[in-house]
């Protein structure tokens, strides 16, 4: 039987805690639709290879793609350019001291190929409530005082869940990145998951695996 990519069985979630195997996404990673944003439903995703991404004005989207874009600590590519930022100590690197700041500056990145932002109101609310029970967490970078740079993700303790990075100056979101990745692996984390392939996130070492390598690595 020959699958189209535009029609699939939708899996709609109800009240109750659960997804379907992520093998049932269709080929763009749609898994299923519908549910809510509660910090016991987004750990349930997360630890299952699920995240939210969706519109303001639609239904909650859960996307498990295949393959997956992710990094592992010790491929951190830092260029030489890189190597000098790190060095001059024009950039400082705090953690979890702005968590909101830093959503709301990701949330107003103008990103190609997108109308608006998936960063949403009820996103901000929810994994708001998952960095107060310290689930998830941010990444600051500052310069002379002002927050110029950063991202968040969630924290499954050995994999991080990157969600959205910012900058506001040149190499702010890179130095915040691979601090991060220098970071946790240093702490042991198998993988950092950036989801989705974009050529910057390429240029920092990150890779496509099959979601079948990154189910067994999660």
């Amino acid at each position: 039987m020959e699958h189209n990519r535009n029609y699939f069985p939708l899996y709609f979630l109800g009240d109750r805690l659960e997804f379907p195997p992520v093998e049932t996404a269709n080929e763009d990673g749609l898994l299923a639709v519908g549910g809510d944003l509660s910090p016991e439903r987004l750990l349930l995703a997360y630890k299952s290879g699920i995240f939210p991404w969706f519109n303001d004005d639609a239904l909650i989207l859960w996307w498990s793609p295949d393959p997956r874009m992710v990094l592992f600590p010790s491929k951190i590519k830092v260029s030489k350019s890189m190597r000098k930022v790190l060095r001059d100590g024009k950039f400082k690197l705090t953690q979890n001291t702005c968590f909101n700041e830093v959503m709301e500056q990701c949330a107003l990145v103008e990103r190609k190929g997108q109308d608006g932002t998936w960063i949403t109101s009820k996103m901000k609310e929810a994994y708001t409530e998952l960095h107060r029970k310290r689930l998830a967490r941010s990444f600051e970078v500052w310069q002379d005082g002002n927050l110029v740079g950063g991202l968040y993700g969630v924290d499954l303790g050995g994999v991080f869940c990157g969600e959205s990075m910012f900058s506001l100056q040149p190499n702010a979101s890179k130095f915040a990145f691979i601090k991060m990745a220098q970071e946790l692996g240093e702490k042991g984390y198998r993988i950092i998951d950036c989801q989705v392939h974009t050529d910057h996130l390429e240029s920092l070492g990150a890779e496509l695996i099959p979601r079948k390598k990154f189910m067994e690595l999660l």
